[in-house]
């Protein structure tokens, strides 16, 4: 009975600490009590998992909405409430039937708030009641109850005054034997001077179950309530006795034990000071390390058994240090050891927000990452794989997850990697054998879940060693990486709680099954208006740390920030911008150090005079030449744009194509003539020109390798303008790949050429109309100045893009 009369001393500096310790009831106040007249209907709190007696103090946690609303009230009023306590515990909202008849009225004492947004209310029992009529169920219970007569206590009864002194006895003697119990519950059994009280608060704080206590409530007879808590309370003293006789005798045990261990640690420290060998240093710290070590039982086993091979092996021999090695490993391994996981998902969306501008689908991907985390509670964790241009942040990304996660971050490097051994390791029969990078990284982390992040997946090797993205197949597979073996630890390692988070440039390079094992996530590049913002939130405040002068020394408004992108950078990420600015705060702080004046708004000028002439973009031209349209372009470092040029000449029909195009491009040329041939009537054009005369189509810069098909209503648009002789609209540019049929397709890269188009000075733009869904995503505010118009068919690009005027000194064609 080590838990009988815990609350003895009922201290309310548990609740609150400004509490005061509650004294136990005086006899005169048990009289007052059963002279007290109390209401015939009373709200009814029912208890889960205790019972409360006349004349007992004890505190209540109210968690339930209808309770909390009783307590409430009745605070206000009375203070006078029924308690009855549930015949099933578990029942969550129980009804008259679910509670027991009997009850005690009890007085509220005190209301406390907890910080959790539970209440805890103080009760002393009154009198015991029976319920003879429910009233009511809502908001809270409420019934007619009649209140019971205690039994009176005979004083000239021995018998009883026997069994009296004998449950305070056996009460004292259970606190004496029992080294859970403080010894100031002696004084207050002591002091107890009410036999009736003396009872029920026994009955309250012994180890008995709710069933055993409100059996000893409903007993109305004094004798054989006095005499059930005296058969339980002699089964505990028994049980007392019982566990400390096997204590006893455990502890002569390990006293034995314990002289033995400190003998052995005495001749361990004589040995020391003769000088113990090396080796025998290395097993006792061995094994000292692996007292405290949590893992496997099957590591542990393993573990054991390798320590006492290392005991049988010469010191000297080359085998022993292998060995050694292999022993540290097993205990640096973090085998079973999870940090936990912060899962606030505000925090993880303003660290997300901090570190990195733009991304906003990658950052949704994240969070959704970490909901589902949240909710289950434990997860695979997904194997997540951002590719997209360099520069754009997919590396820094993953510094970002663990912070936010409260997760260690390792990082691994493939670029280069061409030997299988890297990823699963060598095996320890070989010399200069090591654990695989994978293994050795957990092993930096100090953690079994990690944020791991993979660089470069794309650019791993093959060679006569093997192909390590085969062996990366089991680290990054869901369904098998919780038991992914390591051929040096000779042990399976569970790899299911690591966030693996691989990177790459080109998804074209990466093995297809590998790619299969992870979801992937495109990570585009940024906008120019994007670059301006990170130049200034993160670029140019980190290079002004990095060089030792302040904020107040150096400053870039907006226009002369996208001056440096668009004029000395040519990239989808903010690398090269990073190195730009750097060199303008350079300069800064060479002026700041040679004492030079200087104004600290850098200008225009300024980059000529730092950085040298830049490289403008093309710019959107005019109209006035037949056969020259604006297409839209994407290429890996952003949009632009790209002229078609096409020119006739008398001849049988040649069609030239220049320009460094590709397969897909030079396709688009060819089905746009031919598109033009079979609709020639649409054009007004004689069928016969199409052969009396060869076109050239070109595409400036011809060192610039080109492909794909999005050019091709550009191509037809402007082989229609050059026989028909008709003007392009102004500022006008398309988009959109063409077919035989004569329909428009969607190409992708939107975003770049919407934006490329807008920097150009293009007002207006022809792309397919399933292409709509992309313009939506984009940020409204980007579209601003521009006319977008969606078309499915090529005749509608005609109608649109050519006008009704004829070029100045246009050619006849006949």
């Amino acid at each position: 009975m080590s838990e009988l009369f815990d609350s003895v001393f009922f201290n309310t500096q548990n609740i609150d600490s400004d509490a005061e310790f509650i004294p136990l009831i005086t006899a005169e106040e048990e009289e007052n009590i059963n002279k007290q007249d109390f209401p015939k209907e009373l709200p009814i709190l029912p208890l889960r998992n205790n019972v409360l007696f006349p004349g007992v103090v004890i505190p209540i946690t109210v968690g339930r909405d209808k309770s909390i609303k009783l307590i409430q009230e009745a605070n206000k009023g009375n203070k006078i409430i029924g308690v009855v306590s549930q015949k099933n515990q578990e029942q969550e909202s129980p009804e008259f039937n679910d509670l027991h008849e009997t009850g005690t009225v009890a007085q509220i004492l005190r209301l406390l708030k907890m910080p959790d947004g539970t209440s805890t209310v103080i009760i002393q029992g009154k009198r015991r009641f029976k319920i003879t009529q429910p009233l009511q169920t809502e908001p809270y219970m409420r019934a007619t109850v009649a209140i019971l007569k205690e039994a009176a206590v005979d004083k000239k009864d021995k018998e009883l005054g026997v069994m009296f002194n004998t449950i305070k006895d056996l009460a004292l003697q259970i606190i004496r034997e029992s080294p859970n119990i403080p010894s100031e519950a002696q004084f207050a059994i002591g002091n107890i001077d009410s036999p009736t009280f003396l009872v029920n608060f026994i009955s309250s704080n012994m180890n008995a179950d709710v069933a055993k206590k409100q059996q000893m409530l409903e007993e109305l007879d004094m004798k054989s309530r006095v005499m059930m808590v005296m058969e339980h309370l002699t089964m505990e003293v028994q049980v007392l006795e019982m566990r400390n006789e096997i204590q006893n005798r455990v502890k002569k045990d390990l006293d034995r034990q314990q002289r033995e261990y400190f003998l052995q640690q005495q001749m361990r420290t004589i040995q020391d000071e003769l000088g113990d060998n090396p080796q025998t240093q290395d097993v006792r710290e061995l094994e000292l390390r692996a007292k405290n070590k949590k893992w496997p039982e099957t590591i542990e086993k393993s573990f054991r058994k390798e320590l006492e091979k290392l005991q049988r092996m010469n010191p000297q021999g080359a085998e022993y240090t292998v060995q050694l090695n292999y022993l540290d490993l097993l205990l640096d391994l973090p085998w079973s050891f999870y940090t936990k996981d912060n899962l606030n998902l505000n925090r993880a969306k303003k660290i997300l927000e901090r570190d990195h501008f733009g991304l906003e689908k990658v950052k949704e991907r994240i969070l959704e990452y970490l909901a589902v985390l949240k909710l289950k509670a434990n997860m695979k964790s997904p194997i997540l794989c951002f590719y997209g241009p360099p520069g754009v942040g997919k590396t820094s990304l993953g510094k970002s997850i663990a912070e936010a996660l409260g997760r260690k971050y390792v990082r691994m490097s493939l670029g280069g990697l061409h030997d299988e051994a890297e990823i699963r390791g060598h095996r320890k029969t070989y010399i200069g054998a090591m654990p695989g990078r994978i293994m050795q990284n957990l092993k930096k982390a100090e953690s079994a879940n990690p944020v791991f992040v993979l660089d470069e997946v794309d650019k791993l090797g093959r060679s006569n060693h093997g192909d390590p993205s085969s062996a990366l197949l089991e680290v990054l597979d869901p369904e098998q990486n919780h038991a992914f073996y390591d051929n040096y630890v000779e042990s399976e390692f569970d790899l299911s709680k690591v966030m693996f988070i691989a990177t790459a440039n080109n998804l074209s390079e990466i093995q297809g099954p590998l790619r299969d094992r992870m979801e992937i996530i495109e990570v585009n590049g940024y906008t120019i208006e994007e670059k301006i913002e990170i130049a200034k939130r993160h670029l140019l405040p980190k290079q002004i740390q990095e060089h030792g002068i302040s904020s107040k020394d150096i400053s870039i408004d907006k226009k002369v920030l996208e001056k440096m992108i668009e004029e000395y950078t040519n990239e989808s990420g903010v690398r090269g911008l990073d190195k730009v600015v750097a060199k303008m705060v350079r300069n800064r702080a060479r002026q700041i150090a040679m004492e030079e004046a200087y104004q600290t708004k850098i200008s225009s000028s300024d980059l000529f005079a730092f950085l040298g002439a830049g490289r403008k973009r093309t710019k959107y031209d005019n109209n006035d030449v037949a056969g020259v349209v604006t297409g839209l372009a994407w290429t890996s470092v952003g949009g632009d744009i790209l002229f078609i040029e096409s020119s006739i000449t008398k001849g049988k029909g040649k069609l030239t194509l220049t320009g460094n195009l590709g397969e897909v491009m030079k396709e688009s040329a060819v089905i746009a003539m031919e598109f033009l041939k079979s609709h020639s009537s649409l054009l007004h054009l004689e069928q016969e020109v199409f052969d009396k005369y060869n076109v050239h189509v070109h595409v400036p810069e011809g060192a610039t390798p080109k492909d794909g098909p999005s050019a091709g209503i550009t191509m037809l648009t402007a082989l229609a303008s050059l026989f028909t002789q008709m003007k392009v609209k102004k500022n006008l540019a398309m988009t959109g790949e063409i077919t035989l049929r004569g329909d428009v397709l969607p190409v992708g890269g939107i975003k770049e050429k919407i934006l490329a188009a807008k920097r150009a000075g293009i007002k207006e733009i022809i792309m397919c109309s399933k292409n709509k869904q992309d313009v939506d995503d984009i940020n409204q505010d980007y579209l601003s100045g521009l006319t977008i118009h969606y078309v499915d068919k090529m005749l509608e690009v005609l109608n649109l893009a050519l006008t009704k005027e004829l070029v100045k000194n246009h050619v006849v064609i006949d």
